[in-house]
């Protein structure tokens, strides 16, 4: 019993942690921007992310929050294309989390938000995706133009002077009900899989 326990804390450490590991012309900057909504009501939760419209792989226009967060178990994460080492490493990870997930990967939807939107047009996601592996329609890979993205960048508390300026955490969160954390990505698949079912389950008192 005591090994199991310490087992568990184990994997919870690893989710809870707010640390990322960065990788090479990357950087872990301090969050400027808070990375959750307002606590009270869905109408702040639209105003906080903002519905900003973006456009995904296949070159369809998504509201941000709308579109791709409201009422949904979410996972967020930053990438660009032209990374050579951690983003098609996490790609690849979070593409073994859903394998994982088995049949609940549909209640969950994945966003991957580029930090360089001059270069990450929906074609050039498009290929990215199918490079990977990983089209389909409960991953979204979104992006626009570097406003658009910079505005919606900060509201997960991400300033991205360059691309490579991006933080490596994965953000989960149960939208409907404002529960949100972050997890390292060396995490291993099958605790950040745990983490998003734990967030699928009902929430006391609600």
């Amino acid at each position: 019993m005591k090994a199991l326990a310490l087992i568990f804390l184990t994997i919870c450490f690893c989710i809870i942690s707010f640390v990322a590991f960065s990788h090479e012309g990357h950087v872990e900057p301090e969050p400027a921007v808070a990375t959750a909504p307002p606590a009270t009501g869905t109408r702040d939760a639209k105003t906080w992310f903002t519905d900003t419209p973006l456009q995904d792989q296949n070159g369809e226009t998504l509201r941000f929050y709308s579109d791709a967060l409201q009422n949904r178990i979410v996972l967020l994460n930053v990438i660009f294309t032209s990374c050579n080492d951690a983003c098609p490493l996490i790609t690849r990870k979070l593409k073994e989390v859903r394998e994982v997930l088995g049949d609940k990967a549909d209640g969950i939807t994945f966003i991957s938000l580029t930090s360089d939107p001059l270069r990450d047009t929906p074609a050039v996601l498009k290929a990215y995706t199918l490079k990977q592996g990983v089209d389909g329609p409960h991953w979204l890979f979104l992006t626009g133009d570097k406003a658009q993205m910079d505005l919606v960048l900060s509201r997960i508390g991400q300033i991205v002077p360059t691309p490579e300026q991006h933080s490596t955490q994965l953000i989960v969160g149960d939208v409907a009900n404002k529960r949100w954390s972050k997890i390292r990505p060396d995490a291993p698949a099958a605790a950040i899989a745990q983490r998003l079912q734990l967030l699928t389950m009902p929430v006391a008192g609600r």
